[in-house]
């Protein structure tokens, strides 16, 4: 070998650090063996892709020592469990964010999400690891919080370099061998490494930091599209037994025959009535009433695209004409005072035909009926906590009442998010 001649990835140190983050992380061995090594001389220290490969830069792991490169290990592994690649596409689509450096300003919001906590104990944290306390930050937040508490500037010019790949960002990278490529994980293999990796910390409880059993819990019950939930609600109770049933003549029953002379009617299913109402209350912002609108188109593609089967009652604490639906956009939202869904509740049970099913759209600061409506009830939830005080209905101590058993909750407006 010539004195000029690239010195090729030293493996054996490569995978003792990798060993030595698994004694001291055992409930990341899972998914420390999973991610396959790629030797990479673009990449200028380690970095991933969505499909669990781990790119590393032969210079990088000569320079380093054992214990950095665990920590190194530990660190990359992390952006991969924490879906930080799908996340930081989701926030690019929602907050409009482009460009190189707004990938770096997720980069550096990942890193600050995993370091915090993620050091000490047999791990050392690498040289140059970015951290919540060097950009001022809180300690304990998400990716996307921190997203919103810094901008690229002094603090944060000596971080151009950092490049933990499109596993830290969602940005391809030109040495991201793709979907295609060799020894990547298919989703139902990440989901399974994410699973085994969630429950050997749930078998640890104590013993790992606050931050990875926060992740934990939500791998175990990860939070499900509000649409669908929405969505499957709505079909479920509108062809649930005597939903949208009804006697016709139009074909006569079968058990005709039996009695001559006499022609009975039979059971035939209808499209089913929808009465929707909003809740119109001053607690309710006006971005929540234009997502009640957008709900109520949802609502009736989820009963077969009938809008003169559908109807919206907007309420406070009176309820309002209930007004056909012809054009989402058109519908009257009126009120603005205090809350009291019973007199919407009213107000839709009264129309004729009755509805089939009612669905209330509501932050939930409403007393509820007594008795069970004859017909089923989905009750979509605008999501509320009292760090906003948005409990507060002119009394510091009101607590709403929870919704009644008897309705269907689906929480509205709630995005997924992985700790």
């Amino acid at each position: 070998m010539t004195a000029d001649a690239p010195r090729a990835l030293d493996l054996e140190k490569l995978f003792a650090a990798r060993l030595h983050a698994a004694r001291v992380r055992p409930y990341l061995a899972t998914a420390l063996f999973a991610l396959h090594t790629v030797e990479s001389r673009w990449v200028p220290t380690m970095a991933v892709d969505p499909y669990w490969r781990c790119y590393v830069s032969p210079g990088f792991v000569d320079r380093m020592s054992v214990e950095d490169l665990a920590g190194v290990w530990v660190h990359e592994v992390s952006h991969l469990l924490r879906d930080h690649h799908g996340r930081s596409e989701r926030v690019a689509r929602e907050r409009g964010l482009t460009g190189p450096g707004e990938r770096l300003r997720m980069n550096i919001a990942a890193d600050c999400e995993i370091n915090d906590d993620a050091f000490g104990e047999g791990l050392v944290r690498p040289e140059g690891a970015v951290t919540p306390e060097l950009l001022h930050l809180p300690p304990g937040e998400l990716m996307e919080d921190y997203l919103r508490r810094f901008r690229l500037g002094p603090r944060t010019q000596s971080l151009a370099w950092l490049d933990c790949g499109s596993g830290a960002d969602g940005r391809l990278r030109e040495w991201d061998l793709g979907p295609d490529g060799a020894r990547g994980l298919n989703a139902q293999e990440r989901d399974m490494v994410r699973f085994r990796v969630a429950q050997g910390i749930k078998g640890r409880p104590g013993k790992t930091p606050a931050g990875w059993e926060r992740w934990a819990e939500e791998a175990f019950h990860p939070p499900q599209p509000w649409r669908e939930l929405l969505g499957a609600a709505v079909r479920s109770a509108a062809s649930a037994p005597g939903a949208g049933e009804d006697y016709s003549y139009g074909r006569p029953s079968r058990r005709s025959a039996g009695v001559p002379g006499v022609v009975l009617p039979s059971l035939r299913r209808r499209p089913p009535r929808v009465s929707v109402v909003i809740d119109t209350s001053g607690s309710v912002s006006d971005a929540e009433l234009g997502s009640a609108l957008l709900e109520v188109t949802a609502i009736s593609r989820a009963v077969g695209g009938r809008r003169d089967l559908i109807s919206v009652v907007s309420c406070d604490s009176a309820a309002r004409i209930a007004d056909p639906v012809c054009r989402a956009e058109g519908i009257r939202l009126v009120g603005g005072g205090g809350t009291d869904l019973r007199s919407g509740f009213a107000a839709a049970l009264r129309r004729r035909p009755h509805p089939d099913v009612v669905v209330v759209l509501t932050d939930g600061q409403t007393p509820w009926p007594d008795a069970r409506p004859p017909c089923r009830t989905v009750v979509g939830l605008f999501p509320r906590g009292r760090s906003d005080g948005s409990w507060n209905e002119d009394d510091p101590d009101y607590v709403p009442d929870l919704p009644p058993t008897w309705a269907r909750v689906v929480e509205i407006g709630s995005a997924p998010s992985v700790r």
